[in-house]
């Protein structure tokens, strides 16, 4: 008997451990009557304190605006709700609403903590500050992108921006601080277009994958931050066109009616060179010596596709590709370009040989 009495203990020890393991499982389920009365001192203890919270307009804000893109388990079936039809709600009827259970509850109270902890609900959530970013980089660690964590409330701010600048109209590719970020498939796609659409419309959008959507809110942050330190007065119009393409257009229209000579040099560097340092913001080093190469740049004459193709080690078919870019690119940037260079061929002062070359070379290119 004396050996059968380890083995009782051990076997004793093992059910009092199944028992343990059942009761911990029965308490972690939603069911567990300890769990559920917790859940629902919590549920409760958070709806007093948010409606005797400020009449600040943060109870009329649905459940998505306090949501973060890193933000898991979340009651999605409740996140159109308003805060304030919520409160409505006992917590028997929330949980007995499909596809919420303890997880999404937890999801829930987070939300719910965010719009009770909130100082200043005109200030969008999730928007951050200079002052952390400031002492980030004084402390000399990497500041995050401020596009990690875009908030409902921040892309809203960001929508209205470019609604109040009234850039509805305008192309992602013509607003873009680059087309490099940009698909060549959303380039000619208005601003509008996605001004209208809450972020999660956004990204439910066909073909937006977290690449895409990234891309879109790079331009629209771009936005945001030039209308926003800017001042709109009632008599002037706010515009987003790339850097060169002001300077360029005084000095095609000037030029074209000038009764001066115009030489090679002048036209490489005001019209030319330019267009060359545009496509290598957009597209990439390769791409603009390319187009300079195609248009015969330096006193070079202009390269054949097929010479371009043997450099580049590929297709004539690819070197046409890349050449296509260019074209795209510069309908996107500069569409008025075409109209604005077309009367320097006709212009009444005499112009070389060289300067009409590299005219009608970059018109090629750039305008076919």
């Amino acid at each position: 008997m004396a050996r059968k009495a380890p083995k009782a203990r051990k076997a004793a020890r093992r059910g009092e451990s199944r028992r343990r393991r059942t009761n911990a499982r029965a308490v972690a389920s939603p069911g567990g009557g300890s769990d559920r009365f917790r859940l629902a001192g919590a549920y409760e203890r958070l709806r007093r304190a948010l409606r005797a919270a400020p009449s600040d307009g943060r109870l009329e804000r649905s459940l998505s605006y306090w949501v973060l893109p890193t933000d898991r388990s979340l009651p999605l079936v409740l996140l159109d709700k308003s805060l304030g039809q919520l409160l409505e709600a006992e917590f028997a009827e929330v949980m007995q609403t499909p596809g919420v259970g303890q997880k999404k509850l937890l999801g829930l109270f987070e939300l719910m903590r965010r719009a009770l902890k909130a100082d200043d609900t005109a200030a969008p959530f999730g928007l951050p500050t200079d002052e952390p970013t400031a002492v980030k980089r004084a402390a000399g660690r990497l500041a995050h992108s401020p596009l990690d964590n875009v908030s409902e409330a921040v892309w809203e701010m960001w929508a209205e921006s470019v609604r109040r600048a009234g850039l509805e109209s305008r192309p992602l590719g013509r607003v873009a601080p680059s087309l490099r970020p940009l698909p060549t498939v959303i380039w000619d796609r208005p601003l509008g277009d996605y001004a209208t659409l809450t972020l999660a419309e956004v990204r439910r959008l066909k073909t937006h994958g977290e690449k895409r959507v990234r891309a879109v809110l790079g331009v629209f942050h771009a936005v945001h931050e030039a209308v926003s330190t800017a001042v709109l007065d009632a008599n002037l119009q706010l515009d987003f066109l790339p850097r060169f393409v002001p300077e360029t257009n005084t000095w095609l229209t000037v030029e074209a009616v000038a009764p001066g000579k115009l030489s090679a040099g002048v036209v490489e560097k005001r019209f030319v060179r330019p267009l060359i340092e545009q496509v290598e913001q957009d597209l990439g080093e390769q791409e603009a010596r390319l187009a300079a190469d195609r248009i015969g740049v330096h006193g070079a004459p202009p390269a054949a596709v097929q010479q371009l193709a043997k450099r580049l080690r590929v297709t004539r078919a690819r070197v046409y590709q890349l050449l296509d870019d260019c074209a795209r690119m510069a309908a996107v940037r500069w569409p008025e370009g075409r109209w604005l260079a077309a009367p320097l061929v006709d212009r009444p002062g005499a112009i070389e040989g060289r300067a009409l070359a590299l005219i009608n070379n970059t018109r090629a290119v750039f305008f076919p």
